[in-house]
């Protein structure tokens, strides 16, 4: 009887062994460090986040209604919050809303700046 289970035995355990192997050797993802966030992120992180949970962004009565209206409404809050932003953080921060929640057409002309 030992002689008969010994092969079976040796086949399964042998069949378990290329198993493991196999599913060590598929290729992984390369891990890397994660991208920087961009400069318009850092920005609406550091000035924004702290009144602007992402609620704020998805209310149905929003002021942002299209590109010119959300890059209008940044420069609004960032000079009643006196940050004295430049055109080009204004622009970032409008691109990182814009890319991360509102998904509005970027006029042709303004989405080369």
């Amino acid at each position: 009887m030992l002689s008969t289970l010994l092969p079976r035995v040796s086949a399964v355990l042998a069949l378990a062994v290329v198993a493991i192997f196999a599913s060590t050797m598929q290729a992984q993802p390369a891990r890397g460090p994660a991208p920087a966030p961009a400069r318009g992120q850092l920005l609406y992180d550091a000035h924004c986040v702290e009144c602007h949970n992402a609620q704020i962004h998805w209310r149905t009565a929003g002021a942002a209604r299209d590109w010119d209206s959300l890059r209008a409404q940044v420069d609004h809050w960032q000079g009643a919050a006196s940050l004295r932003w430049s055109e080009d953080d204004i622009l970032e921060v409008t691109r990182y809303l814009n890319g991360t929640i509102y998904k509005f057409a970027i006029p042709r002309e303004r989405a080369s700046r």
